[in-house]
C-alpha cells in the first residue's frame, strides 16, 4: 500500500506480544507508517513462549512485502518483573483459570495494560515517535477493565498531559471481534499473512506450543484458546460463504 507524503513521514511503536491480536497489529502499522518499532514485556508471564513468537512473526512480515521490511525498524524489549511481583494472577503463577468474585477472571493482570502504554510512551520519546499501537479490544474480550475504549481514551489524556506530548494511541482492534481480526489481516496480506499469524502467533495463556490446531497452537481450554478457536472457525465459515 502506498503511503501519502505526511505518513511516510511518521513512525509508530506497535506493543508486540507475539499474539494474534499484535501480529495483526503490526501489519496494520506496516501498512499506514513509514517507520515501524516493536515492544514487549517480559514480567514472568506464564505464557512467556509468547516471548519467542516475535522474532519469527517480525521475520515473516518481512518476507511477505518487501516494503513492510523497509518500514520495519528494531525491537526492544523490556523486563517487567516487579508486576509480576506484584500480582497473584493465573497469568503470573501456575493456578487454575477461574472467575473471581469480582466478576473477572483471575487472568486479569491489574494495571497491566496501563504499565505497558505507560513505558511505551516513555520509549516512544526517546525514541522521538509518536504514534503507539496497541492490540485491546472490547468486543471478543475476557472483560479486562484495561481494554476498554473509555480506558485507553484516558490515558491518552493522561500520557499527554504528563509527558506534554502528542501522542496518539491507535486501537484498530477495539471493535472487532476474532473472526473479522482474521479478516484484517486477509485484508492486510492476504492468505500469506493469515497463515504466518496461524502459524507462528501464540495465544494460549497456559503456555502450550506443542499441540497444533486449525487455528493455531495452544492448549484448545483456556480463555484464549477458546477466544481464538471459535474466531478461526467464525472466520472460516464466513469465507466458505463469500
Amino acid at each position: 500500500m502506498p503511503l501519502s507524503s505526511k505518513e511516510q513521514t511518521e513512525s509508530a511503536l506497535v506493543l508486540f506480544s507475539g499474539g494474534q491480536d499484535s501480529a495483526t497489529c503490526l501489519a496494520w502499522a506496516l501498512s499506514r507508517f513509514g517507520h515501524v518499532e516493536t515492544v514487549g514485556f517480559d514480567y514472568g508471564q506464564r505464557h512467556a513462549i509468547e516471548l519467542e513468537c516475535r522474532q519469527s512473526i517480525r521475520d515473516g512480515l518481512s518476507a511477505l512485502n518487501p516494503a513492510w521490511k523497509k518500514r520495519l525498524g528494531p525491537d526492544h524489549t523490556l523486563p517487567l518483573h516487579a508486576l509480576n511481583d506484584i500480582s497473584d494472577t493465573a497469568l503470573t503463577r501456575n493456578a487454575e483459570i477461574a472467575m473471581t468474585q469480582s466478576g473477572l477472571p483471575n487472568t486479569f493482570v491489574p494495571g497491566r495494560n496501563l504499565i505497558f502504554l505507560t513505558f511505551s510512551a516513555a520509549l516512544a520519546a526517546r525514541r522521538s515517535i509518536r504514534h503507539i499501537v496497541t492490540g485491546v479490544c472490547e468486543t471478543d474480550y475476557s472483560g479486562y477493565p484495561d481494554c476498554r475504549d473509555d480506558t485507553i481514551k484516558a490515558l491518552q489524556v493522561a500520557l499527554n498531559l504528563g509527558m506534554d506530548s502528542r501522542y496518539v494511541l491507535h486501537t484498530p482492534l477495539m471493535w472487532l471481534d476474532k473472526a473479522e481480526t482474521w479478516t484484517l489481516a486477509e485484508e492486510l496480506g492476504g492468505a500469506p499473512l493469515v497463515t504466518l499469524i496461524n502459524h507462528e502467533s501464540h495465544t494460549c495463556y497456559i503456555g502450550e506450543r506443542n499441540q497444533r490446531h486449525p487455528w493455531g497452537y495452544g492448549c484448545g481450554t483456556c480463555p484464549a484458546c477458546q477466544l481464538r478457536r471459535a474466531g478461526w472457525e467464525a472466520y472460516k465459515a464466513e469465507d466458505q460463504h463469500a
